[in-house]
Formats: structure tokens, C-alpha cells, sequence
């Protein structure tokens, strides 16, 4: 049984930042080679933005993962968009921000990008929590009176 269930929300911001990250790329290989050759790698960098953002931050792609369940010992299972149901195994070699946290799965080998606006506040820390330590630790008891 799951520790710990969340479900993804979209992050607009993710995927602004994901494009912009891109169409950067894009500029930079246009000012490389400023030529027809130049020009179509930076419209495919874009494209793979565009393609990331869809997948990853937005949620629209069959792959995306839109829920998480998390157990102790680091077991993680993912709902994608299809329906699939993945169950693996996080690394330890979790990276905790202050504004994402990324799991990379050991089985299957899988990358997952969470920010923070594709959870609750509370949900994004006991995620953090998780992330840091294997486990959620146990909800505070309420103190006296």
C-alpha cells in the first residue's frame, strides 16, 4: 500500500520555461551557423521543446506521468496518461530543490521532473520529505489542550 499519492497537476510555468530553455538553444545555433542548416536545427530544438513541454509539464502526452505512488524503501509506483501502470524502484541519487525534485527510476529506467506548482504546498514538501530520506515521516500529533 502507497505511503504517500499524488496526483500531477499542469504546470504552465515548467512548460514556459522548458520552451524558452529551447528556443534559446534555437538563437544560439542560429547565430552558429546562420545559414539553411543553422535555421532547421534551431527549428528542431524548438520542436523538442515545444515536445518536452507537452509531455513533461503540461501532461498531454500517452507517456506523461499523472500520479505518483510512493512507499517506503524508495518504491514508486506511476499512473501514466494511458492508463499504465509503472512499479519500480527511485534511486538514492534523488535532487531535491527548493522548486522541483527529480526521481530518476531505477526499474524501469525512467526520469520523473515534479515542480512545485504541480502540487499542493503540502504535498510538494512531504514529496521533498520522501525524496530526501525514503520515507514520509509520521503526521505531527496534535499537542495538548
Amino acid at each position: 500500500m502507497p505511503v504517500l499519492r499524488l496526483e500531477l497537476r499542469v504546470s504552465r510555468a515548467l512548460a514556459t520555461a522548458v520552451v524558452l530553455v529551447h528556443a534559446a538553444g534555437a538563437a544560439g545555433m542560429l547565430l552558429i551557423a546562420p545559414d539553411a542548416t543553422g535555421a532547421f536545427l534551431g527549428l528542431l530544438l524548438l520542436c523538442l521543446g515545444i515536445l518536452a513541454a507537452w509531455n513533461r509539464a503540461l501532461l498531454r502526452g500517452r507517456g506523461s506521468v499523472r500520479l505518483l505512488e510512493l512507499g517506503d524503501e524508495r518504491q514508486v509506483g506511476a499512473v501514466l496518461a494511458s492508463g499504465e501502470r509503472l512499479h519500480g524502484r527511485a534511486s538514492a541519487r534523488c535532487h531535491v530543490g527548493p522548486w522541483w525534485v527529480v526521481l530518476p527510476l531505477a526499474s524501469p529506467r525512467r526520469t520523473v521532473l515534479v515542480a512545485r506548482g504541480m502540487l499542493g504546498s503540502e504535498e510538494f514538501r512531504r514529496l521533498r520529505l520522501w525524496a530526501l530520506w525514503g520515507r514520509v515521516p509520521a503526521p505531527a500529533r496534535a499537542g495538548p489542550g
